[in-house]
């Protein structure tokens, strides 16, 4: 049955999480400080946190930086998934992604559909792999924030979750 089996040893995930505004300060940042209590909460650790502005190359930047951080194994960014000719986080990371997780945005919008109905349709959250780097994309509200952890991250970067999670892939992610 799928779940958290408390029997098995709980491993922290060092996450980064990026907040994409032109509007926010890391002050401000509801979205942002919400995923830092959710996985500060749930035992793993923030391994840094940022605010850019919606500027590709910004984005691009401060991402390349964590990805080539060992010190970093997932990041989270929030912001910058809609539809707007600001919204340009999704066009800054997919160019990253080595692969990408197609099932994140399904799952995500299933989720969405049952806080925010067909409004999910304006979100382009999207997850992938850049190196050995988790990436997952998530709108900048803090409710699709919660959506994201609360139904998705919080379950795949649990190791004792079953009958399978992220973390139990970490260590064969650059196999060849």
């Amino acid at each position: 049955m799928p779940g958290i089996d408390e029997s098995l040893p709980f491993k922290p995930v060092r996450i980064a999480v990026l907040t994409v505004s032109d509007t926010r300060t890391l002050d401000e940042d509801t979205s942002g400080a919400t995923l830092q209590e959710r996985l500060e909460k749930a035992g793993h650790t923030l391994a840094d946190r940022a605010l850019v502005r919606d500027d590709k190359a910004a984005i691009r930047a401060q991402i390349n930086n964590w990805v080539a951080d060992d010190n970093v194994d997932a990041i989270i960014t929030t912001g910058g998934t809609g539809l707007t000719g600001r919204d340009v986080t999704v066009e800054a990371i997919k160019p990253l992604f080595d692969k990408e997780i197609d099932g994140f945005s399904v799952i995500f919008h299933q989720i969405s559909m049952t806080t925010v109905g067909t409004s999910t349709l304006q979100s382009r959250a999207c997850a992938g792999l850049a190196q050995d780097t988790f990436i997952f994309c998530l709108p900048g509200s803090t409710g699709a924030v919660k959506d994201g952890w609360d139904g998705i991250l919080q379950y795949q970067l649990d190791s004792r979750h079953k009958p399978c999670n992220f973390v139990e892939l970490m260590p064969r992610l650059l196999e060849k």
